[in-house]
């Protein structure tokens, strides 16, 4: 008597979805029928029920109509995976049948087993199961597997394809009504070798742009395959079944493309070690922009001609996913870049190296017609920019102290300037010249947004340090003429230089440059002033009738001069002609406040005197250069007014001197007449003479009182004391 045997209710596949759930199959025994044979397969009664399969595969395919593109592959893959495991379980319970089968009667023999090659991920693995089918090439004698191997990739697939539709026939044909698990075991192994033709597609891309040579046929094939199978699955099947989905091999390519090169740009990064901060990260982006460049040179010169002779656009595919890799590293980047050079490091490689149109490096690599999207996201680089210019602001800063510090040190040990092409010289020019052009030039490479900016920062930080590095100079022990002349020409070069160079920007320094070389200029004369000061308190008395104590003087101004000739041009100019007229001014400011008063003959020599030495103030700032011609009438028109012999033509003197120097005031002109001691009448028929033509000059000159034609000032700066009104009175 045959012994009772374990027997299976039918094992229903689950849901894609809920791949864990797997109902426990409901175990029980029943007694073998007597007709059952000794020899039948043990394995009939442990295969799941047809109709389990069919609300398997029912729900399946309902599932996958349903499912975006992005979600088939996986759909497809958990299908497979869930039905090799299924059936295996299924295998499973019944080779436990046939082993207390085959205890229970002995020489009952076990059925046979026929081997299924499956590939999954380029691996091989062997399954048995009753009745499966090898899948050979029954040309060619080698299985699928084999092929996929050898990477006969396009007759694996043709013979996959084959097998494909035959299955599809037979499920049609209901050949499997009485045989489900014996469809699913064929319909796993078709899914599992798409799944292995899938795996060894992107093997062959990763193994691409590696060390070896690039195997022209393996990307061929490649290429040819994937096309095959977009020929055979076009679109969807309308019943919705897996086994005519598209496997949408393009798609794995690219994702293979895309991973292949963000391997790449990681290890080319991982080969950079260097010093930290931003030559590091310099180093780091210029081993990227090598490898990148590298690979693209390889892609374009013996992987696209391989995939161009069957019809597939590589190039571009390969220049987008190199472009994603670099972006997303630049975006790592970003993230930990620090400080003002860092982050220009970064700015400047992904502006000016990565998007120069000679990044490739050769005429023949050109960018994808397609517009490629930004390196960086426009938030990351605007807060790049913003970070960089706050960096930038206090580097600036920075420089100008710097460069106040050298100064100070040249200043302290007592350097001379240097003479260069006739001028006294001072780096301070070339230092911040050096400054703006390198900071404006490096932002203008970015973006002329950044340009600007910085030619803001430039211009304040200017501004704030000139009037510090006054200070400090004035204040220093250094204060010399040729230092003074060295400070005067770099103003100027700085104002006309940068105004020239960055037109529209540096408007607004002009006025602290002019201020800042005034400053200088006053401090120059100011040296000479304190010199030759004492020289004048010697004039308009009895020693100067019958001395010539002008010509120390004059020998002073002279030897001033010669430190304006290494001073610029125009400047030198203003200040000889604020020399000669500080001259003329104090000699005429003895003149009307005299230590001794002349009568007489006495009078009548200084008149001769004050015209001799008119004549020789007039000569010396002619030979020095001075244009100031204008003060050349004021000291022989008092000359005249004193030794003129007769009286009425004083008035015509006077005309003459108001004329000249509208900016003479009634108190001077008292002052001339009292060195005459007309007497009172005249002096007031004069001084009313006077005063209407001080009023006429005024009204014409625009203003209500005395005034300087042509912005000539003389008299205006002349004090003379309070009691020549009673003088004249006195008279």
């Amino acid at each position: 008597m045959l012994s009772p045997r374990t027997a299976t209710s039918g094992l229903e596949l689950q849901s894609p979805e809920e791949p864990a759930k797997l109902q426990t199959p409901a175990r029980g025994t029943r007694k073998a029928s007597s007709g059952d044979a000794p020899g039948s397969h043990p394995s009939e009664d442990a295969r799941p029920g047809l109709g389990s399969l069919r609300r398997v595969f029912s729900r399946t395919s309902q599932q996958a109509s349903g499912q975006g593109p992005e979600e088939d592959r996986g759909l497809f893959q958990r299908s497979s995976r869930f039905l090799f495991r299924s059936l295996r379980r299924s295998r499973d319970d019944g080779a436990t049948t046939d082993q207390s089968q085959a205890a229970a009667v002995p020489g009952v023999a076990r059925g046979p087993e026929v081997p299924s090659r499956i590939v999954d991920g380029g691996s091989r693995r062997s399954s048995t199961g009753v009745g499966s089918e090898k899948l050979e090439s029954e040309t060619e004698g080698k299985s699928v597997a084999d092929l996929i191997t050898e990477r006969q990739l396009l007759a694996a697939f043709e013979q996959l394809r084959q097998l494909e539709t035959r299955l599809v026939a037979e499920k049609a044909s209901h050949t499997f009504e009485q045989d489900p698990t014996g469809f699913a075991r064929r319909a796993m192994d078709v899914c599992l070798h798409y799944d292995g033709l899938a795996a060894e597609i992107r093997a062959i891309v990763r193994e691409t742009l590696g060390p070896a040579r690039v195997d022209a046929a393996a990307l061929g094939e490649l290429a040819r395959v994937v096309r095959a199978e977009e020929a055979a699955h076009p679109a969807p099947p309308a019943d919705g079944d897996f086994l005519l989905t598209p496997r949408r091999w393009r798609q794995h390519w690219e994702d293979a493309v895309r991973t292949s090169a963000q391997e790449r740009v990681r290890a080319a990064a991982a080969e950079a070690p260097g010093p930290e901060g931003a030559a590091g990260l310099a180093r780091l982006l210029a081993q990227l922009g090598g490898a990148v460049r590298s690979d693209l040179h390889k892609v374009r010169r013996e992987v696209q001609p391989a995939y161009s002779a069957a019809g597939f656009p590589a190039w571009e595919a390969y220049l987008r996913a190199f472009h994603g890799a670099v972006a997303q590293r630049l975006q790592e980047l970003a993230q930990d870049a620090r400080g003002c050079e860092q982050l220009y490091v970064l700015l400047d490689w992904a502006a000016n190296v990565y998007g120069s149109p000679d990044f490739l490096g050769t005429p023949d690599l050109t960018l994808s017609t397609e517009p490629l999207p930004p390196l960086l996201a426009p938030a990351v680089w605007a807060r790049l920019e913003s970070d960089y210019i706050s960096f930038l602001e206090t580097k600036i800063t920075s420089c100008f102290d710097s460069i106040l510090q050298l100064e100070q040190s040249r200043w302290a040990g007592a350097e001379a300037p240097d003479v260069l092409q006739g001028l006294y010289h001072t780096p301070l020019s070339i230092d911040v010249h050096m400054l703006v052009a390198e900071h404006v030039k490096a932002a203008g490479a970015i973006s002329a947004e950044l340009e600007a900016t910085t030619l803001r920062i430039c211009t304040r930080a200017l501004g704030l340090f000139l009037p510090r590095f006054e200070k400090a100079f004035l204040e220093s022990k250094a204060v010399s003429e040729p230092h003074l002349g060295a400070n005067i020409n770099a103003c100027e070069e700085l104002r006309t230089s940068l105004l020239a160079r960055f037109p529209g920007t540096f408007e607004e320094l002009e006025k602290p440059l002019v201020a800042a070389t005034c400053t200088f200029q006053k401090r120059l004369l100011q040296g000479l002033q304190d010199d030759v000061q004492p020289l004048f308190r010697v004039l308009c008395t009895k020693a100067w009738l019958t001395h010539d104590v002008l010509q120390p003087l004059m020998n002073k101004v002279v030897t001033f001069a010669h430190h304006l000739e290494h001073v610029a041009p125009l400047r030198a100019q203003e200040t000889l002609q604020e020399v000669h007229r500080y001259v003329v001014r104090e000699y005429l400011a003895q003149v009307l406040r005299p230590r001794e008063r002349f009568r007489g003959e006495e009078r009548m020599t200084s008149s001769q005197k004050m015209g001799l030495d008119a004549q020789a103030i007039g000569d010396t700032f002619q030979g020095l250069g001075s244009e100031a011609t204008w003060l050349d009438q004021a000291i022989p028109c008092v000359a005249d007014i004193l030794g003129e012999t007769y009286k009425d033509d004083i008035q015509r003197h006077l005309e003459t001197l108001i004329g000249s120097y509208p900016d003479i005031r009634r108190d001077h002109v008292l002052a001339i007449l009292a060195l005459r001691r007309l007497g009172r009448r005249r002096n007031q028929r004069l001084l009313q003479h006077a005063q209407s033509l001080l009023r006429a000059a005024g009204k014409a000159g625009g203003s209500g009182g005395s005034g300087a034609a042509g912005g000539h000032v003389l008299f205006e700066e002349i004090e003379v004391p309070a009691s020549v009104d009673l003088l004249i009175t006195c008279i």
